[in-house]
């Protein structure tokens, strides 16, 4: 009885212990939701304000709002290409890490403008502005490198595995359509039937006996074989009354004789 009772002990605290876990997870996945949303949501309202700027704001406030869009879209873009091509090309793996040592110039950039945009002394901001477009310019352009080097890669990868792909396809339609290609197939008579094949055979064997007489052999003569009788030989082979295999009625030709 003192068992059951510490067994029943035992699955009441793992049970609870199990309970106590998947909260605190569900906890932290909730909050981890929560604070992806309102990254997004402050991330949405920070682009829509420096957008607005851009458009309607001019001179110093209105270049570094452009500076810091076209950032800020320049960055983002390329992570998502990364990320996305990182989960099924591992060789991206490296071009993510470069791009993270990048982002560290980016955020230091993107640090520098917004405090300048609330700087009152317009003209010295006004100043640094070439040095600035000229960081921005550098930023921008190593990650839409990194951005399109990897959309290239995905797709000559895509295009090898499209042409591999074909050709498997036209060998597949090649054997499916094994009717097509029958180089040994006699020829048939207009009508479709077997009975040209059957009559030429006929006489063909027929020829075969009435030229073989007994202790001769007919040899071709060097001009035989030309001309028309060659070019019909050459598209249709006529079979060998020698090699032929007989019917049990037909009479088996002699073999040559040597003298």
């Amino acid at each position: 009885m003192d068992s059951v009772i510490l067994i029943l002990g035992l699955l009441f605290f793992a049970f609870v212990a199990l309970g106590v876990y998947a909260g605190v997870k569900a906890v932290g996945a909730a909050k981890r939701g929560v604070d992806r949303t309102i990254s997004q949501a402050r991330r949405t309202v920070e682009e829509t304000t420096l957008r607005a700027k851009s458009y309607g704001q001019t001179g110093v406030g209105g270049e570094l709002a452009q500076l810091r869009l076209a950032l800020r879209t320049s960055m983002r873009a390329t992570q998502e290409a990364l990320q996305a091509g990182a989960a099924e090309d591992a060789s991206l793996a490296e071009s993510l890490g470069l791009f993270q040592r990048l982002s560290v110039h980016g955020h230091e950039l993107d640090d520098e403008l917004k405090k300048l945009e609330r700087e009152p002394d317009r003209a010295t901001v006004a100043s640094l502005l070439p040095s600035l477009k000229q960081r921005t310019e550098r930023i921008t352009h190593s990650a839409d490198s990194l951005r399109w080097a990897a959309r290239d890669r995905a797709r000559q990868f895509s295009e090898d595995s499209l042409d591999a792909l074909n050709a498997q396809i036209d060998v597949e339609a090649g054997a499916l359509r094994h009717w097509t290609v029958e180089p040994d197939v006699p020829v048939r008579g207009q009508g479709g039937g077997p009975q040209g094949d059957t009559s030429g055979r006929s006489q063909s064997q027929g020829q075969g006996h009435r030229s073989q007489e007994p202790g001769q052999e007919q040899r071709p003569g060097p001009g035989q074989g030309s001309g028309a009788d060659e070019g019909a030989a050459r598209a249709i082979t006529a079979a060998d009354p020698r090699r032929q295999a007989g019917y049990p009625w037909q009479k088996a030709p002699r073999p040559e004789t040597t003298n």
